[in-house]
């Protein structure tokens, strides 16, 4: 019984076949006629990819033109603050024991964040005391560093960190904060903002320390347009710091931006600087330190790693040159220093050079402070 159900149902299944020859499994013919169908569907879906694609690419250089304030936004990056979840009232959480964190009112109502760290040969007598020891030990036989940082992150990014324990540990007296809109500090950042906060932070630092104890200013990344500014402030009011040192330095912003990675896909755009750097213009963003050189009257000293994708190296190397030749810089010791590709200190590693501490000393003419 099950046999003969079983062929009446084969029979009925043939019957179908020859009556709609279209139906049933597809044989290779069919198959190779969905082929193209199938390519369709994917170039169409590739194409759809590239039209967003060039919809967005069009339109970034547009908004930005529009809304300029993005551009400003992109400088500073000071929203982007790393490491995370990081307490900057607590240093020690750093490795740094021998520091002590304040804060500074550059204006009424405006405060700022500062961190001292002293020469690593007191972190014992540090521990536990209070601010008015912190200040007195300015008057101890140590040169100051007043570090300036540049973009993201806050004075406690780990690559500043990591700098500040090994000039401790050569004796400086370290000093940093962060500017107005970066880290814990209050308000917006400008770059006249930025170079208003560390001379308050300098003059601050002046008042303090011995006037026979030597008082060096060092910048890095953007920090370095921050220092520049600053320094020929002082420069024209006739009171210059005992050298400046600029770290990965650039000559200036338009220069620096255009040079920039994230600039790559838009660089040989027709009207590249009329859409991205005159946006830069119009947030009052200059940071001309190739101009500034021509009034800076203290020795200067270049530190640029060859691999540097941040702030290229020819932006630093072009920036001694015009040092080089700068008549407010005659009868100064103007120095570049450059670091191979094969160290791989690219932009913020040269602090691991174990050059560096005779670096140091060589420029600035005298040992390191160690045994005082």
């Amino acid at each position: 019984m099950r046999r003969r159900t079983s062929l009446t149902a084969e029979k009925d299944s043939d019957l179908q076949l020859k009556q709609h020859p279209g139906r049933g499994a597809s044989g290779p013919a069919e198959e190779r006629n969905m082929k193209p169908f199938r390519r369709l569907g994917l170039v169409g879906k590739m194409k759809r990819i590239m039209m967003v694609l060039l919809l967005i690419y069009v339109s970034i250089p547009i908004i930005v033109k529009l809304f300029p304030s993005i551009q400003a936004k992109l400088i500073f990056l000071n929203f982007v603050r790393m490491p995370y979840f990081i307490d900057l009232k607590r240093p020690l959480d750093q490795g740094l024991n021998h520091t002590r964190n304040f804060y500074l009112e550059p204006e009424l109502g405006l405060r700022i964040g500062v961190w001292h760290t002293v020469p690593a040969q007191m972190w014992r007598a540090a521990q536990g005391k209070d601010g008015d020891w912190y200040d007195s030990t300015f008057v101890s036989s140590h040169p100051v560093i007043l570090y300036l940082h540049g973009n993201a992150g806050t004075r406690g990014g780990d690559h500043r960190v990591q700098l500040y324990k090994v000039l401790s540990s050569l004796g400086y007296h370290v000093v940093t904060f962060d500017y107005r809109g970066w880290g814990d500090s209050s308000g917006s950042p400008s770059e006249g903002a930025m170079t208003s906060d560390a001379l308050f932070v300098y003059d601050w630092l002046k008042q303090r320390i011995e006037k026979s104890l030597p008082l060096y200013v060092w910048g890095h990344s953007l920090g370095t347009g921050v220092a520049t500014n600053m320094v020929r402030r002082l420069c024209d009011r006739g009171s210059p710091p005992d050298a400046l040192i600029l770290e990965s330095p650039f000559t200036n912003i338009r220069e620096e931006a255009k040079s920039h990675p994230f600039s790559t896909v838009y660089r040989f755009l027709p009207g590249f600087d009329w859409f991205f750097l005159d946006a830069i213009s119009a947030n009052n963003i200059h940071f001309t330190s190739d101009e500034n050189v021509n009034h800076i009257s203290c020795p200067v000293l270049i530190l640029h790693a060859e691999d540097d994708a941040v702030v290229p190296f020819h932006l630093g190397k072009k920036l001694y040159n015009v040092a080089s030749q700068s008549k407010s810089l005659s009868g100064h010791k103007v120095q570049f220093v450059s670091f191979p590709s094969s160290l791989s200190y690219k932009h913020k590693f040269i602090y691991k050079s174990p050059e560096l501490p005779s670096i140091l000393s060589d420029f600035l003419g005298a040992a390191h402070p160690i045994a005082a």
